[in-house]
């Protein structure tokens, strides 16, 4: 097995990498998009185990670091501090900053360009003129000079006292649940459309964004599959609010900008302490990995079947489809055939009349899911934690109770309890 000692390399020290494999696994139609991608880790001496994750430095968009640039009436070259140092606007929007999604602070920083301490809204009037209309009435026409210095001090530009971006600052600003919602959908180029008469200096501009953070993804291969490779399956987020069609951060970087061995990509190894095989070769796994989550059992099946480990495996996998979804399915075909896949249980929720998860499926086995529980097996699961993995979560305290003769209190502390936390042998890895 390749070195898991400590690396030069980290998130702020990241490996330059190159990939080496960059595809689409899904079946003709389907309605996702999923990536293997590979790769190349070069003389970089990075070492990894089964159940490691691999941090990515990701590049905003330059479309929309142009974007944003325009808006702002910026050239790009303007300096400005930032939390590494100063540099220009471009690489700060590029490198150093998330612009994919505006910030609460940002938003709430505009106050400071607008409002006066008392709420009021401050205009600076240069001259006046009474002028009469079409039909006999008059208005009174305000005219500032537009130099920069006839700006009040503190002051980038002033909203009018019935503006619309005022209330809608307000709103944002009082109610929580707005704000959240809000920012859910829009990234700067929406807000700065949305709040469109504010002017700000290079450095106002980025005060209040979100540093750029890496994204981790569980590596799925095991280091010793292809030496001097590291494996991703990486979902591609795509999205349309607003009129604009987006991806995500990272997943958009990967699948649209990244080319197989031209683009350098800034990488660096993420260790895990408790999503680790067992230290016997013996013990019984059970993985539940629907969509993505299949990755690190991707990586441990391997890692089995390169060891000649005498344990069995049971795999739970589901998605949308079998047709365009069924991941690895090659790899796990021959795993069955050669005995180290011994069960491979499969949830479609979009073929048929009826939706199929995976825990329809550990319900279905829960006698024999409690046979291999109830001998030492060890239980993983790695995907979605919002819905699939209190799914599994539950349905597995169902199954140790029903089964293994406890009452309701009795299987939830024996998961959570002895499992999870004096046994470890119930381990997740949910995102």
């Amino acid at each position: 097995m390749m070195s898991t000692t400590n690396s030069q390399w980290s998130a702020k020290n990241p490996y330059t990498s190159y990939l080496s494999e960059n595809y689409v696994l899904n079946g003709e139609g389907s309605g996702k998009e999923t990536r293997h991608i590979v790769f190349d880790l070069g003389d970089s001496g990075l070492g990894y185990k089964a159940g490691d994750a691999l941090g990515v430095i990701p590049i905003c968009p330059p479309e929309t670091v142009s974007d944003l640039l325009a808006l702002g009436g910026f050239s790009g070259d303007e300096e400005v501090e930032t939390n590494l140092g100063v540099c220009s606007l471009r690489e700060a929007l590029s490198n150093r900053y998330e612009v994919h999604r505006v910030s609460k602070k940002w938003i709430e920083n505009l106050g400071s360009k607008v409002i006066t301490d008392n709420g009021s809204i401050e205009i600076k009037i240069v001259g006046r003129d009474r002028v009469s209309t079409s039909d006999g009435s008059s208005v009174i026409s305000w005219e500032g000079s537009g130099e920069i210095n006839d700006i009040p001090s503190g002051y980038s530009q002033i909203m009018s006292p019935n503006d619309p971006s005022e209330e809608l600052w307000n709103e944002l600003t009082s109610d929580p649940k707005a704000m959240e919602d809000y920012i859910w959908t829009r990234d700067y180029i929406d807000t700065l459309r949305d709040f469109s008469n504010i002017a700000f200096t290079a450095q106002e501009f980025i005060d209040g964004m979100d540093r750029l953070k890496p994204r981790l993804y569980s590596i799925a291969s095991s280091p010793d599959h292809e030496p001097g490779t590291v494996h991703l399956t990486v979902g591609i987020v795509r999205y349309s609010y607003h009129d604009r069609n987006r991806a995500g951060l990272t997943t958009g970087y990967l699948s649209d900008r990244c080319e197989v061995g031209e683009t350098p990509i800034g990488v660096f190894m993420s260790p895990t302490r408790s999503f680790i095989l067992p230290e016997n070769g013996d013990t019984d796994c059970i993985m539940v990995g629907p969509g993505t989550g299949i990755a690190p059992f991707r990586a441990f099946l391997q890692q089995r079947d390169i060891n000649g480990d005498g344990g069995r495996n049971w795999l739970f996998f589901g998605d949308w489809t079998e047709s365009g979804e069924n991941y690895y399915k090659e790899e796990m075909d021959d795993w069955k055939e050669r005995g180290i896949l011994d069960k491979h249980d499969l949830a479609w929720s979009r073929d048929g009349s009826e939706k199929v998860y995976v825990q329809h499926l550990m319900k279905k086995n829960g006698a024999e899911i409690w046979n291999w529980i109830e001998g030492g097996g060890y239980f993983y699961v790695c995907g979605d934690k919002s819905r699939m993995a209190k799914d599994v979560h539950q349905t597995l305290i169902d199954i140790c109770s029903e089964h293994g003769e406890m009452s309701p209190e009795d299987a939830k502390s024996f998961v959570e309890d002895g499992m999870m936390k004096k046994e470890k042998r119930y381990l997740r890895d949910v995102y």
